[in-house]
């Protein structure tokens, strides 16, 4: 057992441990016991199992700052909220994939719960290789600071763009080289049909496949904004992947309220765009001010504000609209 006390990325091995097995566990809990059979998940039930999230992630958070420090509670909470309020504005696209694909929500949590699983193997990847790269060139974090920047004003000349899931290139390609049926079949990702030249039975994926794919590729470009962010805010890759992981496990939860009341966030791009800017920004201004970091309560609380100032005016300017479900695009 000793393996358990060796440095891995900064920390025992035993904190990893602990952390994936939580982790290993809530996913089986989810799909094996409260959506063992498929159910269409409610409103209701959507935001008691984020709060149950959330309420986990900040304890966590809790556990980080006794067990780390106040600094390393700050930073990890202040990554969790970044990482938590970017991801909101992934569920817009996954939502558009769904309608896209024609994924009735009885099937839709099965979707999100198993990109999980690929979402743990990619963070940690590039999160590893970020680590290992910032370790040994520190400069890049101004890099990560520029690319933040460039991409919060990106962000604002293109709010008002809708994205094509048509358009994709890995769909296109995907559609290309392998066997596809535009007919779902449960919640089956692949499906055995007679080969229409041959008439021998062949193994095609389903809609359901494809929206899974489509949905790990969203998770991998939101990673590109997200990851440089939250190095930003803290170059541990433990609080790193910690606060990245809690942040994603109650998105999915929340997915299912959000999606149908994501027409009143019309601020929520602009506040998300200004984070990216104000995180790039404080790398630039800490070494104007010849400090070493932005005070990470400093940086939770104008992230508290950003937030609550978008989220806040929104909510104002669509008074009285309800929910509404994201129209269907079928696919062709």
């Amino acid at each position: 057992m000793d393996f358990l006390f060796l440095d891995f990325l900064g920390k025992p091995g035993w904190m990893w441990a602990a952390f994936l097995s939580v982790v290993v566990v809530l996913l089986v809990f989810d799909l094996g016991v409260l959506h063992r059979k498929p159910h269409e998940i409610g409103i209701k039930e959507s935001f008691l199992l984020s709060g149950f999230y959330i309420a986990l992630g900040l304890a966590f958070g809790g556990w980080v700052w006794w067990s780390l420090g106040q600094e390393a509670g700050l930073a990890y909470v202040t990554g969790f909220v970044v990482e938590k309020s970017l991801a909101m504005d992934n569920i817009f696209v996954i939502a558009m994939i769904f309608a896209y694909f024609g994924i009735p929500r009885i099937h839709q949590h099965r979707v999100l719960v198993w990109g999980i699983i690929g979402v743990l193997v990619l963070r940690g990847i590039m999160i590893a290789a970020g680590a290992a790269i910032v370790s040994e060139f520190s400069w890049v974090l101004y890099i990560f600071a520029a690319f933040l920047i460039i991409t919060g004003i990106k962000m604002i000349m293109m709010a008002d763009k809708q994205h094509s899931v048509g358009d994709n290139p890995l769909l296109k390609f995907v559609r290309r080289h392998l066997p596809v049926t535009d007919q779902l079949h449960g919640d089956r990702f692949t499906v055995k049909l007679p080969d229409p030249t041959t008439g021998k039975l062949k193994t095609f994926v389903t809609p359901l496949f494809l929206a899974l794919l489509m949905v790990e590729f969203a998770d991998v470009i939101f990673a590109v904004d997200s990851v440089p962010a939250i190095f930003a805010i803290t170059t541990d890759p433990y609080l790193v992947y910690t606060s990245n992981i809690f942040a994603i496990l109650g998105l999915r939860a929340l997915y299912f309220a959000l999606a149908a009341l994501m027409h009143r966030f019309v601020y929520l791009k602009y506040a998300l765009a200004s984070l990216l800017i104000f995180i790039g920004s404080k790398i630039v201004v800490a070494d104007m001010l010849g400090i070493a970091k932005i005070p990470p309560e400093i940086s939770l609380g104008v992230t508290f504000a950003i937030l609550a100032a978008g989220i806040g005016a929104s909510l104002w300017k669509t008074k009285g609209q309800g929910p509404r479900e994201v129209e269907v695009v079928h696919q062709h």
